[in-house]
């Protein structure tokens, strides 16, 4: 494994004192996982390049522990696979071991330069990136660099064979050494996607600490936050509220401000195939919502099984929604939404148009009546199959909102992500996916039973054999609503199986912003 850094600052030999590492000699260094060394393939006054070589030594490492189902987990996989060649956290663990003051920003000798912005070309010739080149290039570029990432063919001699998993990236760029070096900690273990090492809390405060100045503003913060924290989601929320914490402090900003909070979820939108300037796929579903939320007139929506909040993010943005209730029976989820929105420090008039409630969406709850919206955004495929009758029955039956928008992946496309097994699917916690037949037809059953119009359509990039990746069905009630808030099947056929007839009580003129405590339900995922 090797990294080399390049400077052509003069004298460009002073990149020793930044290193903390003389150029005339070779070093060698003890790691937990072998031996580093480090050496100058040139040193001049014009040029100078600093190489860190990794020579690793197999059952040193043993298993990949960090993350599940990686190679390495077996007895073989310890001894062959790429390890020792390719960069990963093995190389970033190195780097922080060998190069800790230059990390730091610290230089006894050069104290002005460690803090100044120097030419810089750093060099990874292997590096195995899940979601290819065009990943790194969204997480290196927004940071200053220059990216060129050239993917590294399975084998030359043949050349149909077509690529392989890993780049050769060369970044340039005018940066702090310190930057620099903490770029490549932080991202090169998150492009790799697998550590070497069990994830434990004190990994947030090192992301946080490798990641200072940079991290909370970038746009991938949230994709970068999961894969460093090996996708364990109690440890990825809490570093995200943290990054929020930390933008906040910096910049107060318009009290009006609704502070982004990169979503814990899946990272299908780095598994897509590369194209040009891709929005986010959650952001493309977000802003589909949004749209159909507009077309319908809607004042009054509902964002049921809200999470974290990022919807409700979008919509207190727009003064139209006279009042916006986010629910969700995770009580984890309402305390990140409310931290998300900053409801404590919205001003009165804003703060009244939001509400958080916790609520099961299998059990009929009053104060969900009466809404001219709802939205079921990744949700349905949460439940498990048996219990969607008793959602359909709760909100189409009982809340009766006007429009219903749904969204959910289109089970079709799966065979586009990279890294995603055959049956598989985009999320652990799915209980099924959808194909288009499917969902049209669950979606024109729902709306026959319960007197709504539907119309159907894809979110994200149309592929023309699979479909889009996400499904949204706008649902448009035809019938009035009943006055029971029971609604009759509109067939005649008999209401679908809603388990026990279990009623939350309705919310109250006293009943605070966030209310957690005003069902019956079990608490079951929603």
């Amino acid at each position: 494994m090797l990294i080399t850094v390049t400077t052509t600052h003069r004298p460009a030999t002073d990149l020793g004192y930044l290193l903390v590492k003389h150029p005339d000699r070779v070093q060698s260094f003890r790691v937990p996982t072998g031996t580093a060394y480090v050496l100058y393939p040139e040193a001049t006054t014009e040029r100078c390049t600093a190489a860190l070589v990794l020579d690793m030594d197999p059952p040193a490492v043993g298993g990949s522990r960090g993350g599940g189902g990686t190679p390495e987990d077996f007895t073989l996989g310890q001894y062959v696979n790429d390890r020792p060649y390719a960069a990963s956290s093995l190389l970033a663990s190195a780097l922080g071991t060998v190069f800790r003051s230059a990390l730091r920003g610290v230089s006894k000798d050069r104290p002005e330069l460690a803090a100044t912005p120097i030419p810089l070309e750093l060099r990874v010739p292997a590096l195995r990136c899940r979601g290819g080149a065009e990943l790194a290039g969204r997480l290196f570029a927004p940071l200053g660099w220059t990216v060129q990432a050239v993917p590294v063919p399975l084998d030359p001699a043949f050349p149909d064979w077509g690529d392989s998993r890993y780049v050769d990236l060369t970044l340039t760029g005018t940066l702090r050494l310190a930057d620099a070096l903490n770029h490549l900690y932080v991202l090169m273990p998150v492009l790799d996607d697998a550590k070497h090492y069990w994830v434990a809390p004190d990994e947030i405060d090192k992301l946080l600490r490798a990641g200072e100045g940079w991290l909370a503003r970038h746009p991938e913060r949230g994709l970068i936050t999961r894969r460093y924290l090996a996708h364990r989601r109690a440890l990825a929320e809490t570093a995200l509220i943290r990054l929020a914490e930390l933008r906040l402090a910096d910049d107060p900003g318009d009290p009006d401000t609704i502070v982004e909070v990169a979503e814990p979820g899946t990272d299908e939108e780095a598994q897509l195939p590369a194209t040009v300037d891709r929005k986010p796929l959650a952001a493309q579903r977000r802003a589909a919502v949004v749209a159909a939320l507009r077309s319908s007139g809607a004042t009054r929506v509902l964002d049921l099984g809200c999470g974290d909040g990022a919807l409700l993010a979008e919509l207190i943005k727009d003064r139209r929604y006279t009042e916006i209730v986010g629910t969700d029976v995770s009580s984890r989820a309402l305390t990140l939404a409310e931290r998300r929105l900053r409801l404590d420090r919205l001003p009165p008039r804003q703060r009244d148009r939001i509400k958080l409630w916790q609520s099961a969406l299998t059990y009929r709850d009053d104060r969900l009546r009466g809404f001219d919206a709802a939205v079921l955004m990744e949700v349905v495929e949460h439940l498990d199959p048996p219990r969607l009758p008793a959602l359909e029955a709760a909100v189409f039956g009982h809340a009766q909102p006007g429009t219903v928008v749904v969204t959910t992946p289109n089970v079709e496309y799966n065979v586009r992500y990279a890294g995603l097994a055959a049956g598989a699917l985009r999320h652990t916690d799915h209980r099924f996916e959808w194909s288009r037949a499917e969902f049209a037809d669950w979606a024109a059953r729902v709306g026959k039973t319960y007197g709504y119009t539907v119309s159907i359509s894809g979110v994200g990039d149309e592929d023309p054999e699979v479909g889009a990746p996400t499904q949204l069905a706008v649902f448009t009630r035809t019938t009035p609503p009943t006055g029971s808030g029971d609604a009759e099947p509109a067939t005649g056929t008999g209401r679908p199986t809603a388990g026990p007839p279990t009623t939350a009580p309705p919310a109250t003129d006293a009943s605070p912003t966030v209310d957690r405590a005003t069902t019956t339900a079990p608490k079951e995922a929603p």
